[in-house]
């Protein structure tokens, strides 16, 4: 007889969670292997990078795709000044939120997921906009500032072609080393 705790695990039927089977949907179409974690999260791997997916169903669905990284030691340790960097990023852009939790980095996308909602590009754009985000952090955390909270205007910008950031195709799924340090 077979381990039962070999068997994959198989997502539970569409009918229960609509828009999680949506989800799914999109990111195999995408050439991502997502999975369901113990919280019933879609969980995948963006240029080496975990990232989940939390469906909340109601009168209008709710769909938020995050990441968290542990904040590691080579960065400023200190927790001011990384809620600085957090706050700032928050505040220069639309959709995402950044948050230090007991010295993990969380970046979040939400959206609000109607029957005309367009899924893959809610998906795809929101995916890079995290991992925009975490690098936009990494440079605020670094900077001396002026920060948002102390009446300055964040030094924060999306990183640019030529930085050579934020170029590479979000499809290499499992391709890297997974690095979940921000």
């Amino acid at each position: 007889m077979t381990d039962p705790t070999s068997l994959p695990n198989f997502p539970p039927p569409a009918d229960e969670s609509p828009l999680r089977g949506r989800v799914l949907d999109v990111l195999q179409d995408e050439g991502f292997r997502p999975d369901l974690d113990d919280d019933g999260d879609v969980s995948f791997k963006v240029q080496g990078q975990q990232l989940f997916v939390r469906c909340m169903e109601g009168d209008v669905p709710i769909m938020r795709i995050f990441g968290q990284w542990q904040v590691s030691e080579d960065l400023p340790q200190d927790l001011e000044k990384q809620l600085l960097a957090a706050n700032d990023v928050t505040l220069s852009l639309n959709i995402i939120k950044t948050g230090i939790a007991n010295g993990t980095l969380v970046a979040t996308g939400e959206h609000l997921v109607q029957d005309g909602s367009d899924l893959k590009m809610l998906v795809q754009t929101t995916i890079q906009m995290v991992l925009q985000a975490v690098q936009m952090w990494h440079q605020a955390v670094t900077s001396e500032g002026p920060h948002a909270a102390n009446g300055g205007v964040p030094q924060v910008s999306f990183p640019t072609p030529e930085d050579g950031e934020g170029q590479a195709d979000a499809r290499q799924a499992d391709e890297g080393q997974d690095d979940t340090k921000a």
